[in-house]
């Protein structure tokens, strides 16, 4: 089993940028590819410009395993997701007969309007990816994954495609907080992290109700790797009297 499968996330839309629609998106694709075993490494956010989402996504399906988009294929104008990942790929954009037949038979043919038949563009090539709430498909080309920007509709399909990812080694962590401020034990955390190979070790500053103190995680995909980190960090919590508390 490969060690260690990377993964991007491209958030596309304006409403994003423009603090109009809150990215909620993020934290639960992070925590669903690390069960399957593939860490999220990179997240970017474009506007809804095709040349912006076209670079993006040369760039980013190049440098990792897999490359996951949010937002853009839904029925209104400036959604050029579909477009902008033909593009990108040199291929052109197709009315998906499969798209075609699951959006008429949901809308019947007086309601399947030109927009509703925008939901039905699919790169040449692309393979759908079912939507069970809503109907209209999300779709993946090569190592790419394009999918709504709704989270719940985002949720489902995102169910749809464990076949088709192949994960590497669980990334496992470990919380520890101390009640101790960032600066007083940054060389602590360093030296600790350079004598352990093969763990990442952040902190986290939070101040709360006139308390100061870190949150320190621990990351790496190897147990035994956490559990000595985790003694020496309670050792020196230990010897430097640092109330401690393991979540």
């Amino acid at each position: 089993m490969k060690n260690t499968v990377k993964a991007a996330l491209l958030i596309i839309g304006d409403e994003i940028l423009s603090g109009r629609t809150q990215d909620r998106n993020t934290s639960y694709i992070a925590n669903w590819l690390n069960e399957a075993g593939i860490q999220l490494s990179e997240v970017r956010v474009v506007p809804d410009i095709e040349e912006e989402i076209v670079h993006a996504i040369n760039r980013l399906r190049g440098k990792y395993e897999y490359l996951f988009t949010t937002g853009g294929i839904g029925p209104t104008h400036d959604d050029i997701t579909a477009e902008a990942v033909a593009k990108a790929f040199d291929v052109p954009v197709e009315k998906h007969p499969e798209a075609y037949a699951r959006l008429l038979a949901y809308y019947n043919e007086d309601n399947f309007t030109e927009a509703r038949q925008r939901m039905t563009r699919v790169p040449k090539g692309g393979v759908l990816i079912d939507n069970p709430v809503s109907i209209a498909p999300g779709f993946k080309i090569e190592n790419v994954f394009v999918m709504a920007g709704v989270p719940k509709v985002m949720q489902a399909m995102l169910e749809q495609l464990r076949r088709h990812l192949k994960g590497g080694r669980k990334v496992h962590s470990l919380t520890i907080t101390i009640n101790a401020p960032e600066s007083v034990i940054a060389d602590t955390l360093g030296a600790i992290e350079k004598s352990i190979d093969g763990i990442s070790i952040g902190s986290y500053p939070f101040y709360h109700e006139g308390n100061s103190g870190t949150q320190i995680v621990t990351r790496s995909v190897n147990q035994d790797l956490l559990e000595r980190a985790e003694s020496a960090l309670v050792k020196a919590c230990n010897v430097n009297g640092w109330k401690h508390n393991i979540n």
